[in-house]
């Protein structure tokens, strides 16, 4: 690292009007046109900019830099508990749907009467009722169009709501200088309908991009609110987990969660590392052991010597990679912003000419004018705006009823792209859940002494003896004088003797999930547990394959517990994996030029689900999981996954089906209205009409799951 990039600061800023690809390469690029700022990333699912900037640059002059590209920013703090919760403008464009709706509902009704031949003064007062009702429309509805028009072209930029706004501001006041004049043309109609089919489709589209919202800010909530801190004279205080400093000696009682990173400094019992290893067996730790923030202590107290807390602990750092993955997604170009990419100039440039050449050809400014918004109307990107939000909400739905939940529009795009899976085994190709192996070897005394001590506990292991005893139908002996010591198990009296369900005296080498049942302290039996796959995980592998997706297993398990699965599934297995090593896997999988959908359920998989070119996690996953995730598959079955990518393929073609439906559209009407053929209100019809063809074609993927 060079001195001058030792010495960059990290600033994050919220920018809300980050609305499509052009937005992210216009700040990627410009931003750093300014000497103070070295590098810029853009995270479009958060809606925020990260930048690397030179210690000097004050906040304001880092405002201006955006500025001048035409956004809005708000600096942030740089923890990741901060996202800029005003990014969702879903709501808002909900009541400006509602409004629009509502008026052009109204308006239809008045200019009904003047379809149907009203004409003079009755005319005349139809017209001002219209512009009672769509004056105010106009100036709410199109707010966000206004605004995001005003920016740009302040800065001597353009964008898709450019021509939108040109549109309906000159329709509008075309429609207020009839009205005004007692002409026979008012189109206060299609202007308010043109508003409303333009924000069904920017609203469709925020309503998908919220639902992959919620960062990584839910990491933090698997950390312990504070801790006991024993003091120098053995007294012990309640500390916050933000105030926990390193020396401090945090009291960790059974069933607890810790705080901060250290080291055990008195005592010995097992942690359940599943939040950070996806290693479904608790692991011993004992004088000198790390412990990480976030891991549930489960047996005995123990005494932990903090060494990092806050911000430098282990998780904090997964919610950093998972960030910082995260951009990569953000470069992704959707495809309707790549469409849209030349919509604008195109549109300016034929409104012009055909405003031009009336001119030229003594039509006079108001039908040249006329016939310029007819075609800056019927060129509307309607169809192009709902073309890929409908076909995307269809699909969501049509999955959602086989179990499958779809946060964010872009994944089904993404999805439709992958051509590798790397899936993580506990909690993803298994249920995360031990199923004892050897009970069909039990007489039938030891099974109803098991289900007698172990329905006793809240044990993993004595719950899952209880639900497999139960569903067996085996029926409970009767015991005495139960109690149950934390790290070491259960015991009871059974006609007289001793009973105990605990940990083996001996370690088992035909699985390191075991319990013992133990009479008299005699060893009894000893009952194995593995974790059950999916009932269908074959099936899944096997219809991945055929859809020419290559899967294989990336696990921070031991080659021990993951070798087994491998082998049943026939895939080869990366194991004992770290966050780090995750990121690093994918990363090279991108390098060769193949697309990576991510399967995993951990927090140790949350960064890679951020950095995957795709991700689904199950319903069990952890809420850092969920959030990284681009969808979510619910129940004990895996073959959603396979059904999601089918549908994501079917989805994209739809969408490049309406895609040449809208520019179908446009080749016909475009030259007719260019030839005056079409008024602004039988454009803003025929505009109206091309979109509910869209929506059509897209409820063709209503079955698209089954």
């Amino acid at each position: 690292m060079t001195q001058a990039a030792s010495l960059l600061v990290e600033r994050d800023f919220a920018v809300p009007d980050i609305r499509c690809a052009g937005c992210i390469a216009k700040l990627e690029q410009g931003l750093v046109r300014d000497r103070r700022i070295a590098a810029a990333r853009v995270n479009f699912t958060e809606k925020r900019v990260h930048i690397s900037c030179t210690p000097d640059a004050e906040t304001p002059e880092l405002i201006g830099a955006f500025s001048l590209l035409g956004f809005e920013a708000h600096p942030i703090g740089d923890g990741p508990a901060e996202v800029d919760g005003g990014a969702s403008d879903s709501r808002a464009l909900l009541r400006a749907v509602a409004v629009a709706g509502f008026a052009m509902m109204n308006i239809m009704l008045l200019s009904v009467s003047v379809w149907s031949g009203a004409s003079g003064a009755t005319r005349d007062l139809f017209h001002w009722l219209s512009a009672a009702i769509a004056l105010p429309t106009v100036a709410y509805a199109g707010r966000s169009f206004f605004r995001s028009a005003w920016r740009a072209v302040r800065h001597g930029r353009t964008n898709m709501d450019v021509p939108i706004s040109i549109g309906v501001l000159i329709a509008t006041a075309l429609s207020l200088y009839e009205t005004a004049t007692h002409g026979p043309h008012a189109y206060f109609d299609g202007v308010v309908m043109l508003l409303f089919f333009l924000l069904c489709g920017r609203w469709l589209d925020s309503v998908m991009r919220d639902r992959a919202r919620g960062g990584v800010t839910a990491l933090l909530r698997n950390m312990g609110t504070g801790a006991m801190v024993a003091g120098a004279d053995e007294t012990s205080r309640w500390v916050d987990a933000t105030a926990l400093q390193p020396g401090m000696v945090m009291l960790v009682a059974a069933g607890e969660r810790l705080s901060a990173d250290g080291v055990v400094a008195g005592g010995a019992s097992r942690i359940d590392l599943s939040l950070l290893t996806g290693e479904s067996a608790p692991q011993e730790v004992s004088l000198g052991d790390p412990v990480h923030a976030g891991t549930l202590n489960v047996e005995a107290p123990i005494r932990v010597r903090v060494t990092a807390a806050g911000a430098d602990t282990a998780i904090a750092d997964i919610a950093r990679l998972m960030g910082e993955a995260a951009q990569g997604k953000s470069r992704y170009v959707r495809i309707a912003d790549r469409a849209a990419r030349y919509y604008a100039p195109a549109v300016h440039t034929l409104a012009l000419l055909a405003f031009a050449g009336w001119m030229i050809v003594g039509a006079g400014w108001h039908h040249s004018l006329l016939i310029a918004v007819a075609v800056l109307i019927i060129t509307c990107p309607c169809a192009l705006g709902l073309a890929v939000p409908a076909a995307q909400i269809v699909a969501a739905g049509a999955l959602m009823r086989v179990g499958v939940l779809v946060k964010d529009g872009s994944a089904l795009e993404r999805l439709a792209e992958v051509d590798r899976a790397m899936i993580d085994k506990t909690g993803t190709l298994t249920l995360g859940r031990p199923v004892a192996t050897n009970l069909d070897g039990a007489d039938a005394t030891v099974r109803a002494l098991l289900l007698a001590l172990a329905r006793a506990s809240r044990h993993p292991l004595s719950e899952a003896l209880t639900r497999d005893l139960t569903a067996a139908g085996v029926t409970p002996l009767a015991v005495e004088a139960i109690r149950e010591t934390p790290g070491f198990g259960v015991e009871a009296q059974w006609e007289g003797r001793m009973v105990t369900l605990g940990r083996p005296a001996q370690p088992t080498a035909h699985s390191t999930l075991a319990t013992q049942l133990a009479i008299n302290g005699a060893p009894a039996m000893t009952v194995r547990f593995a974790d059950a796959l999916r009932p269908d995980a074959a099936d899944t592998i096997a219809a991945l394959e055929q859809a020419g997706v290559a899967p294989g297993i990336l696990s921070g398990d031991r080659a021990a517990a993951v070798a087994p699965v491998a082998r049943v599934l026939g895939l080869t297995a990366q194991t004992g994996m770290s966050p780090q090593d995750k990121l690093a896997a994918i990363a090279r999988q991108a390098a060769a030029g193949h697309k990576v959908l991510m399967i995993g359920d951990g927090l140790n998989d949350g960064p890679a689900l951020a950095a995957g070119h795709a991700s689904i996690a199950p319903g069990s996953a952890s809420d850092a999981g969920k959030n990284a995730a681009d969808c979510i598959f619910l129940g004990d079955r895996l073959m959603p996954v396979a059904q999601a990518i089918r549908v994501a393929r079917r989805t994209q073609a739809i969408v490049r089906q309406n895609f040449a439906l809208a520019i179908g559209y446009n080749i016909v009407a475009v030259p007719l209205a260019f030839m005056g053929h079409v008024t602004p209100l039988v454009a803003a019809i025929a505009m109206s009409g091309s979109s509910l063809i869209v929506v059509g074609n897209a409820l063709r993927l209503k079955g698209a799951a089954r």
